[in-house]
Parts: structure tokens; C-alpha cells; sequence
């Protein structure tokens, strides 16, 4: 194969997931394992969206809408939004993807932040673009003045996941705007707002920015919040035109039946969303104390997980020890963070076991 494929296709890193608990109860022969690692919504699904799918299930012979517009109507009557600038998908992945293939090629940039989300990088280095990725501060957050200096006329696309993924880094309405504005016309700026209903702070309205030609794409996803990650359901807010001409590049039919009900029905679990909220902020604040009780150091997050600094121990080492004593974490090593472990938040008796497990390593450890 090594042939026939591209160099720069047989260069790229495979992404690396959260381990599966079926996988970790088979390999060490434990029942009830913890799952903490995919920042997955561990009170389940909405279970408006449970009916509604529940409902839908005979009619799954039939082609989706290929316009996803019971959903488009159902955001534009959420938020507000203008259904001309709604595009869905199959997870936030396949935007970046899709934007990827329309938008760079040999000779073009992508800009992101390092570390960020890996699919930022790897599209880009699939559709054959330069990565220029610029190191975080030092508190963890996006070097917007870093950023920008990476950021030329062959740019077309810059990256920002806001809150970042994996240190949970916020940033502010007023400084993401003034960076906007900076940019030159021929980049887009993907904001990535995955986790953005979990921050406890204020948010940009996006809909006065949605006419500027082809600048700006806003990314969100129902995984999170609205607890179906297993669906792939996402949306998008972007320019109309530009929306056009993804919807040329993108497969046709490319969000299915139950996943376009089923997040229709989620939008309107106010109940459920607010319960998720009250888990998720309970879960962090406890785990930022006990994490700072046990000596370690807990980054500051306004997504659904927390980012420890675990001063210089191995987050490889730490990660299987806590993986024996029956909870799944994230090891960040692949994320070059190789002394950080990140935890999605739990039920209360989740966020309890972990912290048991972590303690009982720090004190096996020394």
C-alpha cells in the first residue's frame, strides 16, 4: 500500500478514543466499571429524545431528510436562528472534515492551537494543508497574539475550541471578537463549541455574524448536554453562502433518521439539560477540591471535564492504576500532555469513586 497511498496520508496519527467499558471488563475481568473519559453525559440520553426515537423506529426504511429540516426548524424556534444559516451533521467531525475537503489542499494552511481537538489537524493534513499549530499559555488557554502571527494569505482555515478541549480554557466574548476581526477575508474561523453549555460564563450571541461571506463557522453538538453521542448529531451556525457550498461536499442523507428526531425532541428537554447542568457543576467543584486536598493541581474548566496536573507523575501510569480499581480516565499523553489526566464529570457516586481510586494510588505511589 505504501505504493499507492500518499506520503501525507500515511504520516497521519490515528485518533486515539476513551477506552470502552465492555473492552476494560473483559480485559480485567470486573464488572460495573466508571466510565470518565469521553466527556460523555453519564446521566444517559434526554429522554424526550428516548420517545421520540422510540416512536420513529418503523419508519427507519425510509431515506433521513436530506435537509434536516424539522431540526433546522426546531433550532431556528429555540434560538432564534435564521434557517438559512443551519447545516447538520453527523457529529461536529464531519464539518471538520467537509470543510477540509472544501476548503484546503497542497499549498494551504490550517491554524489551530496545540493541543486542541486532533481531528482539527488530521483533516487538515489529509486534504494535503500545511498545520501551523501554536502552543497554549501558560495557564492553558488559547495564545490568540500566537495564533494570529501563524495566520498569512494562504490561510483558509483557524481553529478554536472554546471551551478547549482537553484543559476546559475559556475565551472571552469581547477578546474571541477582537480576533475575529483580525483576520484577513480569505480565512474562516471555526469556533468549536462543543462544551458550550456547561460554561458558567457569559457567551457571544452569533447570529449578527452569520452574513459576513464565508468567515465564520460555529460548531455544536448534541453529544454533550443533551447526552447522545452515540447518535452523531451536531449542527453548525455558518454564512449562507458558504452553507451552500458545504451542503455540495458533504454526503447526501448524511444525518440519519433517528438522530434528526431525536435531537428535535432533546431541544425541548429543559428539564433534562438543567439536570445535566446541576450533575456537571456539582461533579467539577467537588473534584476541584478534592484535587487540591490530594496535592495535585486542577486547571480552571468551563466544559463538562477537569484537566489535573498531577506534578510530574506519569499520566500513563496513573491512568492504568485508577483503570484497576474500576474507573476509566483519560491519559493525555496522546494530546502531549504526557503529566495530565482528564475526568469527565459523573453522578455523585461516580465523581466519589474516582476520587477513592486516585487517592489510593497517590498513597500506594508514596
Amino acid at each position: 500500500m505504501t505504493k499507492i497511498v500518499p506520503d501525507h496520508i500515511l504520516e497521519l496519527a490515528s485518533y486515539v478514543p476513551g477506552r470502552l467499558i465492555e473492552e476494560v471488563e473483559a480485559e480485567l475481568g470486573l464488572t460495573g466499571i466508571i466510565k470518565l473519559a469521553s466527556n460523555e453525559n453519564t446521566l444517559g440520553p434526554s429522554p424526550r429524545a428516548l420517545a421520540a426515537m422510540a416512536e420513529a423506529l418503523p419508519r427507519v426504511h425510509r431515506y433521513s431528510d436530506a435537509d434536516s429540516r424539522v431540526l433546522k426548524k426546531a433550532l431556528a424556534r429555540k434560538f432564534g436562528y435564521d434557517p438559512a444559516t443551519l447545516i447538520t451533521g453527523n457529529g461536529s467531525s464531519e464539518f471538520i472534515l467537509v470543510l477540509a475537503h472544501t476548503l484546503l489542499g497542497p499549498g494551504l494552511k490550517a491554524v489551530m492551537s496545540t493541543p486542541s481537538f486532533a481531528l482539527y489537524a488530521t483533516n487538515a493534513r489529509a486534504a494535503g494543508a500545511e498545520v501551523l499549530q501554536a502552543p497554549l499559555t501558560s495557564d492553558h488557554r488559547h495564545d490568540l497574539e500566537a495564533v494570529r502571527r501563524l495566520v498569512d494569505e494562504r490561510t483558509r482555515l483557524v481553529f478554536l475550541d472554546n471551551p478547549l478541549n482537553p484543559t476546559g480554557g475559556w475565551l472571552e466574548p469581547d477578546e474571541l471578537m477582537a480576533f475575529y476581526h483580525t483576520l484577513p477575508k480569505s480565512a474562516v474561523l471555526v469556533v468549536d463549541e462543543a462544551y458550550v453549555e456547561f460554561s458558567r460564563r457569559s457567551r457571544i450571541d452569533w447570529r449578527p455574524y452569520l452574513h459576513s461571506p464565508g468567515r465564520l463557522m460555529v460548531m455544536r453538538t448534541f453529544s454533550k448536554a443533551y447526552g447522545l453521542a452515540g447518535l452523531r448529531a451536531a449542527y453548525a451556525l455558518v454564512d449562507p453562502s458558504l452553507a451552500g457550498i458545504l451542503s455540495k461536499v458533504r454526503q447526501p442523507f448524511n444525518m440519519n433518521v433517528l438522530a434528526q428526531i431525536g435531537a428535535a425532541a432533546a431541544l425541548d428537554d429543559d428539564e433534562f439539560v438543567e439536570k445535566t447542568l446541576k450533575m456537571t457543576w456539582f461533579s467539577l467543584d467537588r473534584l476541584a477540591v478534592e484535587i487540591q486536598r490530594l496535592g495535585l493541581v486542577a486547571n480552571p474548566t468551563e466544559a463538562n471535564f477537569i484537566m489535573v496536573d498531577l506534578k510530574g507523575r506519569s499520566a500513563d501510569e496513573i491512568f492504568q492504576a485508577v483503570l484497576r480499581r474500576g474507573v476509566i480516565t483519560r491519559s493525555l499523553t496522546s494530546f502531549g500532555l504526557p503529566n495530565h489526566l482528564r475526568i469527565n464529570a459523573g453522578l455523585p457516586e461516580e465523581t466519589e469513586a474516582f476520587l477513592r481510586a486516585l487517592e489510593e494510588v497517590l498513597r500506594v505511589e508514596g
